[in-house]
């Protein structure tokens, strides 16, 4: 039975078309990522993104009404999948789902052209998944809308074949760099990597044109994102919030670097042990610039000081092909039949989509609905009993300001986190200059009427001391507890207050 379902699975690689392939990434990626298209949130960030797209949807551009440190294009996706579909989970997760197959399937492309469609098919399968499981990664990250255009970008570069190829990698580099900023370095390290190449061939006159293409493509997206705000006379706010914020971040966030070392070290001791092996042809352009790709990636690690499980979606779909062809050039026993071990690992890798359908249909038996989390039932416990909720804080589960159609009290609020991250305050010119003065500006003058926490869990990071005990006294004085909504405290303000 085994052997049969390997034979039914495994794909005559010859024969394969680009549509077939895209359709069974497409199928795999719904699959994995089904379950989850009902979750209230799986990461923080996303339900960020989905605030400030509704605010932009609304008529106000990112950093004008709320406020978060990534690149404008990251909240035009959400903006315009809310100005087509409305406040939908599903639609936004469905086409996050397409997203991650548009960058397994240029993943299978290039593993196709530095190798085969062997290769290449089983790479992109392997993205799909990495993209899909393992943490906080079932929501619509930045780092999956940017792979979607780094991808066809560094697949453009690998397979050159004219001029506009090259100008189109810029542009896709672009779009990909003004949704994640440390893009950036990919961008000027491939760059320089395409420049080299042509004055190695002495073609001097060919590589600076392809230089200016290339350079002209990226820019053209950057000063794109700047002219809406240029034309609203909002030029320093665009600027402070992209890149100085993103300075200020990285400056004051930095883990130790023996925190990362390991890390760097096995990336770059695979990429020798494959050199020194002969496992990975290192003369070849594909090779080369997926080398770099890798490298410059680490290297935004380095200068952004940390590496958070979800940073990772950066590196995988890049990455995956050179392990693949290495994977397949090592040699096993003769006699070790490895494919039933494999079957079995690739049925039980998707654990956590297993849990989630399990979880999703007992919800839908138990409330008629697949929808779950704090962040649905908060807000319908409050509509419910006819609890004002205009005046509102979510510490946690701060999407149900999106479904309550409220705005976070103020901008630092947008992402409960940056409450706490006053490094970045100068880059929309907060008033209060330091986190305390900021949250004491929240509880004292805007007094919010409800306060939603978490059940059981630090409030703020647990190194913001200050902050979660002066925030533990106000709830304490000044509210008092009306109810536990699953794992949701929501706090109510004393009326003599």
């Amino acid at each position: 039975m085994p052997t049969r379902l390997i034979s039914f699975l495994t794909p005559c690689y010859t024969t394969l078309r680009d549509r077939s392939v895209f359709m069974a990434l497409l199928a795999v990626s719904f699959f994995l990522r089904f379950p989850f298209f009902f979750r209230d949130y799986v990461d923080r960030d996303e339900s960020t993104f989905i605030l400030l797209g509704q605010s932009w949807a609304n008529g106000h551009l990112p950093y004008t009404e709320l406020w978060d440190l990534k690149p404008p294009l990251t909240f035009l996706f959400f903006k315009i999948l809310i100005s087509i579909f409305g406040k939908s989970f599903f639609a936004i997760r469905a086409v996050g789902a397409i997203m991650i197959s548009i960058t397994a399937f240029f993943t299978y492309k290039i593993g196709e052209t530095v190798s085969s469609k062997k290769i290449g098919f089983w790479a992109a399968i392997a993205c799909v998944a990495l993209q899909s499981l393992f943490g906080s990664v079932q929501g619509v990250m930045s780092e999956h809308l940017c792979m979607a255009f780094l991808m066809p970008a560094l697949f453009l570069i690998i397979r050159y074949k004219a001029k506009y190829s090259v100008a189109l990698a810029g542009f896709l580099m672009g779009i990909a760099l003004m949704i994640k900023l440390n893009i950036a370095f990919v961008g000027l390290f491939i760059g320089l990597y395409l420049t080299s190449n042509f004055i190695r061939r002495k073609e001097y006159i060919k590589g600076a044109l392809n230089a200016v293409l290339y350079g002209t493509g990226i820019l053209l997206i950057i000063a794109s994102t700047w002219l809406p705000y240029y034309w609203e006379g909002l030029s320093e706010l665009w600027y402070k919030s992209i890149f100085e914020a993103a300075l200020n971040y990285a400056g004051s966030r930095r883990d130790s670097i023996l925190l990362q070392a390991p890390f760097f070290l096995l990336v770059t001791g695979f990429f020798y042990f494959a050199w020194k092996k002969k496992y990975l042809d290192f003369t070849e352009v594909g090779i080369q610039t997926l080398t770099v790709a890798v490298l410059s990636v680490l290297y935004s690690f380095y200068k952004g000081g940390r590496i958070n499980s979800h940073y990772l979606i950066q590196l995988y779909p890049i990455l995956i092909v050179p392990v693949s062809i290495f994977v397949s050039k090592v040699k096993l026993p003769l006699k070790f039949n490895y494919r039933p071990y494999l079957l079995i690992l690739v049925l039980l890798l998707p654990v956590e989509t297993y849990i989630e359908y399990s979880a999703i249909a007992k919800h839908k038996i138990k409330t008629g609905s697949f929808y779950n989390g704090e962040g649905f039932t908060v807000p319908e416990y409050l509509l419910k009993n006819n609890i004002p909720s205009k005046n509102i804080l979510f510490l946690e589960y701060h999407i149900g300001y999106w479904l309550l159609n409220v705005n976070p009290p103020t901008k630092a609020a947008t992402h409960p986190s940056n409450l706490g991250r006053d490094e970045m305050f100068s880059a929309y010119d907060n008033r209060r200059k330091n986190k305390m003065a900021e949250l004491e500006h929240i509880m004292i003058d805007i007094r919010p009427k409800v306060v939603v926490t978490r059940l059981g869990r630090s409030i703020f990071d647990p190194k913001q001391v200050k902050m979660n005990t002066y925030i533990k006294n106000v709830l304490l004085k000044n509210y008092k507890v009306l109810d536990t909504v699953d794992l949701a405290v929501i706090h109510q303000r004393l009326s003599l207050q």
